[in-house]
Order: C-alpha cells, then structure tokens, then sequence
C-alpha cells in the first residue's frame, strides 16, 4: 500500500476529484491548506498590490494498493495541470499496515 499526498490548485479540485472517481479512487480526505512557493510577482488590482507567494492549495490525502499508484497519480497529474508554476506537488510514500475500524479488517481488504 502507498500513500499519495497531493497539494493542487483549490480551481483544480473538482477536475481532480472527477478524475479519482473515474479510475475508482473513491475514498481520499482533504485540507484547505496556505503554502508558500517559488512564484515570487506580486498581482496588482485596483491599485492595490497582492502578494502571490503564499498560496491557498488543497492538500489529499489518499491510500491506495500498489497496483492502484500509476493510476491515481495519472489521474491527478492530467486533472490539476495548467502547464503554469504553481500547478502543485505530489508525494509518494510506503504505508504499513491499515485497518478498517468497522469489521477490523486489515491490509489492502481494508481499502475497499
């Protein structure tokens, strides 16, 4: 099992969460997260300067089996480009053991 961390566009969301539900990633929790990142202009509106190096992203949190990574990540990286900076980062990392609280189910059975 691997869990995927995502941090994308709050505008993506919606393509990304369609994206999931379309390869059967059913299951995922997510943040409205700040962050700062690389794009260091300012936006001026009105007069008024923005500063654009803290940024509102979402952040997800998914648990999938091994045979279901390429998938997803597929999945994200095609719903949340824009071919712009600030598009987002996805991380990867092992995931030992899971269990489902209900029927105390572990492993991969736990994730269905």
């Amino acid at each position: 099992m691997k869990k995927i961390e995502a941090i994308i566009r709050k505008s993506k969301f919606k393509d990304v969460k369609e994206a999931l539900h379309n390869v059967e990633v059913n299951f995922f929790s997510y943040w409205d997260v700040t962050g700062i990142g690389n794009e260091k202009e300012g936006h001026v509106y009105r007069g008024i300067s923005y500063s654009t190096s803290e940024i509102q992203r979402r952040y997800l949190s998914i648990v999938v089996n091994d045979d279901f990574v390429e998938t997803t990540i597929n999945a994200i990286l095609k719903a949340a480009a824009t071919d712009r900076v600030g598009d987002g980062k996805i991380f990867v990392m092992p995931v030992e053991e899971a269990y489902r609280i209900r029927t105390g189910e572990k492993g991969g059975k736990s994730l269905n």
